[in-house]
């Protein structure tokens, strides 16, 4: 263990000049006290490590030194070969940058690790999007511009379009950088200092400000992340719909509709054909989910519920009425 983190020192020093001891500490999940240990350490076996004590002090090395000793593990170099669908890298015009670099990742793995990584790049493929998904429109500023725009550091004054609305609003935000979630991009960024997520297909346009982006001291684009998706994921869910599934199409409304669902479906009593199950929305109009799944499922309760699916397929039939 020590030996790993004093190579992962090693290399995190050789991309930065000088790197806090407390973010080392905090990287590698240990004291600031042990890495100073570590730091006497590795100038003992002449690495040429120093450090700066006061407010803009830190560990650095010495300019010019660097080392080609990977230290990777058989996983580790497994890892690294799990590839992602690259529709994002394409997305980004980086598909060409992922194929140069892995290649010369294998050729500088050392050689007893070479063909498990290559064996795992042949046998594990990460499709992130999801199945009949369609094809989405870009922001209309292109992704690969977004992607500049973001890396660029600055402010960035977007126009963008909110759901169900066709005008447009501007906002001068200061991004922490782009997710791609089940096959979408999304802009995550400060407005106003509190956090937002901004589809990238609704953005109009995207302009780089001469500013320099103002950013939550200590927070990163993880953290801003995962604030942000627990605060969609646990959005209020203020309607809870029993509903009967058929056994044997079980699988098939998991699959659609399990996100739904608040505990697991359980087997109802006297039937051998029909699971009891409970489910969730934020609104009773959105009990209209159910819909595509037919006789598949039956909507039990509230009576608020049954009502809705009642006047969904009322409005169907009229619709479908006068057709010839």
């Amino acid at each position: 263990m020590k030996f790993d983190r004093l190579l992962s020192i090693v290399l995190l020093l050789q991309h930065r000049a000088l790197v806090p001891a407390k973010e080392l500490a905090a990287r590698l999940e240990v004291s600031q006290r042990t890495i100073y240990r570590d730091v006497e350490a590795l100038s003992a076996a002449g690495i040429p490590v120093y450090a700066e004590r006061g407010k803009d002090g830190g560990i650095g090395l010495l300019a010019g030194f660097r080392t080609d000793v990977t230290g990777l593990t058989t996983d580790e170099a497994r890892a690294l070969f799990v590839l992602a669908s690259r529709s994002a890298h394409e997305a980004l015009g980086l598909d060409d940058a992922l194929a140069s670099a892995l290649r010369k990742v294998m050729a500088a793995l050392p050689a007893p690790h070479r063909p498990a990584a290559e064996l795992t790049s042949r046998r594990i493929l990460v499709e992130p999007d999801r199945w009949n998904a369609a094809p989405r429109p870009e922001s209309g500023t292109g992704l690969e511009t977004l992607y500049a725009a973001v890396l660029s550091d600055r402010r960035l004054r977007v126009r963008y379009r909110h759901s169900g609305r066709t005008t447009l609003r501007t906002y001068t935000v200061d991004p922490y950088g782009l997710v791609a979630k089940a096959g979408t991009w999304y802009l995550i960024a400060d407005h106003r200092r509190a956090p937002r997520l901004l589809r990238a297909d609704r953005l109009a346009h995207v302009g780089v400000l001469d500013a320099e982006v103002r950013r939550r001291p200590g927070v990163g684009l993880s953290d801003v992340w995962h604030a942000l998706r627990r605060e969609v994921e646990e959005r209020g869910a203020d309607v809870h719909v029993t509903v009967r599934v058929r056994r044997e199409r079980l699988d098939m409304v998991t699959r659609i509709a399990g996100g739904y669902f608040t505990a697991p479906p359980e087997p109802e009593a006297g039937s051998d054909v029909w699971l009891r199950a409970e489910v969730a929305y934020p609104v009773v109009e959105a009990v209209r989910h159910l819909l595509q799944f037919g006789a598949d499922v039956e909507v039990v309760g509230p009576a608020e519920a049954r009502k809705e699916i009642a006047r969904a397929i009322g409005e169907l039939g009229e619709l479908y009425a006068t057709a010839g």
